[in-house]
């Protein structure tokens, strides 16, 4: 099983990355999409966890996989039906990461009415930096996130333009799903989506928590 690791030295082994859709206005704008009354909710199985530090294999002959950048939250003990009002004491930090999409993919099979699960799930596509305690961040509704791709910026916002904030997400999620020690939470992309090829060198960065410099092969 893949790990997470703190930058105090803490391993975590994640049961499960559930994943947020639309959770940025102008995100949802660009897919073409409509704001929804609850968190739209995926899965990504341990096995899409992948060192964003080290270079990012992507799949071929598969269509296009784009770019998200995301604010990771890790969960630090078991818990279902959380209170919105207790929800903070189930995080044990933050961290940055990718959620990595194969577009073409996920856009045949939302056409057909079907399931979306290998768009968003296939290995290597949730890269991760490591993880900071949580007492560290000063205000994580309030954390610059950036991407840039060969030198040209493409995604550029605040977690303050969530949808749906932390606490909200981890009461809600915690209704349907038990989470457990390690657990992570992906919590949407802001607007400026776009196509990974091999060679692009990526800067990463999510204020207070990770500075990455990596590259897609």
């Amino acid at each position: 099983m893949n790990k997470i690791k703190f930058s105090n030295g803490l391993e975590m082994i994640p049961s499960k990355i559930i994943g947020i859709g639309l959770n940025y206005v102008k995100h949802i704008d660009e897919m073409k999409s409509i704001p929804q009354k609850e968190p739209v909710i995926f899965l990504k199985p341990n096995s899409s966890l992948h060192d964003i530090t080290q270079p990012i294999p992507i799949p071929k002959n598969y269509g296009s996989v784009h770019h998200e950048i995301e604010l990771a939250v890790c969960i630090g003990k078991a818990g279902s039906n959380i209170p919105v009002e207790s929800a903070e004491d189930y995080i044990a930090g933050f961290g940055l990461a990718l959620d990595l999409t194969l577009r073409d993919i996920q856009g045949k099979a939302k056409s057909a009415g079907l399931p979306w699960a290998i768009a968003k799930g296939f290995d290597h596509s949730c890269p991760v930096s490591s993880f900071v305690q949580k007492d560290s961040i000063k205000d994580y509704n309030n954390l610059n996130l950036k991407l840039i791709v060969n030198s040209n910026e493409r995604q550029n916002s605040s977690t303050a333009n969530m949808i749906f904030k932390v606490p909200f997400l981890i009461c809600y999620i915690s209704q349907f799903f038990t989470l457990t020690e390690g657990d992570l939470i992906i919590t949407g992309t802001p607007e400026g989506v776009g196509p990974l090829n091999e060679g692009d060198q990526i800067e990463a960065s999510i204020s207070d928590i990770a500075e990455i410099k990596t590259k897609i092969i």
